[in-house]
């Protein structure tokens, strides 16, 4: 399978890219810097809101992975959060019927009735991040029904860890509390090789 990574070195992406590769996927990878990539990975250099390079991009792969979030933009003195809604949109318009499998927030997951980005406790300073990421959710939601996108948000903790291969599922509801970037990753590569959630949110949890 042919797999574009945006994202392709960030804490998620670089394990997405490592997931992809481990399972004899072939990878481009799609970064701002043009950071450094693992051996086998064709590098692009360039963003998601450029939107000649996202087609060119969706006509060569059998899969896109948007990683550029939920920390995407997340210079609070930038003002630029809404980039983040405006990059996915441009990805999902450009993806000509190609998969487009975005790496979500927890926030806009639902317990009791209640988003977690609205329950008590959440810091003020997630709130921005969690509720731009939730409004991308609905922007995709409203999509065309041509356009193929699923959007994965992990459980409120996602970090380094270990790759054990083994999740939980849930839907917009949390599947768990936590999980490893690496079992992440495997969640996500599975779908990509199995569709499933067609148009629709998924969750993972450990």
């Amino acid at each position: 399978m042919k797999m574009a990574v945006y994202g392709a070195t960030g804490m998620i992406g670089s394990r997405v890219v490592a997931e992809a590769l481990a399972r004899g996927h072939e990878v481009t990878g799609i970064t701002r810097s043009g950071g450094s990539l693992p051996e086998g990975v064709m590098a692009l250099r360039g963003n998601a809101g450029n939107a000649d390079l996202a087609k060119t991009v969706a006509a060569n792969a059998d899969v896109v992975v948007s990683a550029i979030g939920p920390n995407f933009g997340s210079n609070r003195e930038s003002g630029n959060l809404r980039e983040f809604i405006d990059h996915t949109r441009n990805l999902a318009d450009a993806s000509g019927g190609t998969p487009l499998i975005v790496v979500g927030g927890a926030g806009s997951l639902v317990a009791d009735g209640v988003r977690l980005v609205d329950m008590p406790g959440v810091p003020d300073t997630h709130k921005p991040w969690a509720l731009i990421v939730a409004e991308a959710l609905d922007m995709l939601r409203a999509q065309p029904e041509g356009v193929e996108w699923t959007f994965l948000s992990p459980p409120p903790v996602i970090q380094p860890g270990e790759r054990t291969g083994s999740y939980r599922l849930g839907g917009d509801s949390p599947a768990g509390d936590a999980i490893s970037a690496e079992d992440y990753a495997v969640a996500l590569i599975d779908k990509a090789e199995r569709p499933a959630h067609r148009r629709r949110r998924f969750t993972v949890a450990n």
